[in-house]
Parts: C-alpha cells; structure tokens; sequence
C-alpha cells in the first residue's frame, strides 16, 4: 500500500504517519507538507508545497498511490469563517482535485468530532460542507474520520500542551467513548483503504471496531 500523508508536521499527522511507517502493509509514505516533518525512514518520501492551492492537476508526485489521508488542518478558535473555509474547505478539496487516478485511490479526509447536526457552530457548517463534497468525488472511496481524543504513537515529537490535559483525563474520554489510540487512527484509516466500510463518517466506536 503506498499512501500519501499532510498534516506531518502537526500532532495527529505525525502520528499517524509514524504508525503507517511501521505497518507492514505500507510499503511508500509521501509526506506532502509546508515543511520537513522532522523524521527519516526507508519508507517515507517527502514532497515540501509552500502553498498547497498552487499544485496542478496531474502533478506526477501525487499520481499513482492507493490512498490520500489528508491530516492538514487548523482549529477555528480565532478565525472569521472566511479564513477557516479557506484552510478546512478550499485546500483539502483543491488537493481531491489534483491527486489521482482517483477510480484507484481512496480518500481520507479528518475531520473531528461533533454534534453534525447542530449547524450553528461555524466549524460545523465548514466541516460537513467539505464532507459532503469528497463523498461525492469520484474515489474509489471517501471517508471522513471524526476522531475526538487520541493518546500519542512512539516517538512523536510535536506535541502540544495541551494534550497533556487531555491524556489526564484518560478514564472519563474512555468511559464515554471519546477515545482512540493514534495506532487505532492509523489502522483504521488502513481498513478502509483495504475494505472500504459501510458508511462514509468515521467516528470514535468505528475506529475503534476498524482498528481491531
């Protein structure tokens, strides 16, 4: 399996990356990112875009893989919905736009967790607009994950602080079922890479039956 990962550089990207490295069944990871995302192994190439918006449509490093699992994202706290609908909407459909062939590849696309229904958040609004339109791109697949908390994946290097929170309150995200490993993420985005699934939003429990 040859898969193409952004967000490198960011914590979920990272480690999902780094778990993808050590799977057997990955044979190629292109890291495509603004920046060197900080790692080296046999397995991983990497393709440094500055501006993700000025790649083309067939450009020859993003042809011919099995899967994109698109990480790079932002938080919306501090951005008028313009700046986010740029970076969680336009990029991430721009990049669906260039990559292919697509009838061969999947596509992966975080998101988060959330109520879906409850449109008033603009993040919400944003998110399942951009959702909506790779389901109905022509992939092989389309699948929007919506992890929530995710514990970190050996040697990862960028971890913000406030993970630290989150992984000490452990027992109430796991009780309520709000948790996953970064392993889980990045074996689940493998399944359906594999077997595809029957439904296209990905949330905590799916990840965690797809992970098994």
């Amino acid at each position: 399996m040859k898969i193409i990962i952004t967000g490198t550089t960011g914590y979920v990207g990272e480690g999902v990356m780094l778990s993808c490295l050590d799977n057997p069944e990955v044979e190629k990871v292109l890291s495509v990112s603004r920046r060197p995302c900080g790692h080296s192994h046999p397995k991983l190439e990497e393709y440094i875009v500055p501006d993700f918006m000025e790649l083309k449509a067939g450009d020859p490093k993003l042809q011919g893989y099995d899967a994109v699992f698109f990480i790079a994202g932002i938080s919306s706290v501090g951005l008028k919905e313009e700046q986010y609908v740029g970076i969680s909407h336009d990029i991430p459909l721009h990049f669906a736009d260039v990559v292919g062939p697509k009838e061969n590849m999947t596509f992966v696309y975080l998101s988060g967790a959330g109520n879906y229904k409850n449109t008033k958040h603009m993040w919400v609004r944003v998110k399942k607009s951009t959702e909506d339109a790779l389901t109905v791109m022509p992939f092989k697949g389309a699948y929007n994950f919506r992890p929530a908390i995710m514990w970190r994946y050996k040697g990862q290097k960028r971890i913000q602080t406030m993970q630290y929170f989150f992984w000490a309150m452990y027992p109430f995200f796991k009780l309520i079922r709000m948790w996953n490993t970064m392993d889980d993420v990045a074996k689940a985005m493998i399944a359906v890479t594999r077997n595809g699934y029957h439904k296209s939003a990905i949330e905590c429990s799916d990840i965690s039956k797809l992970a098994r």
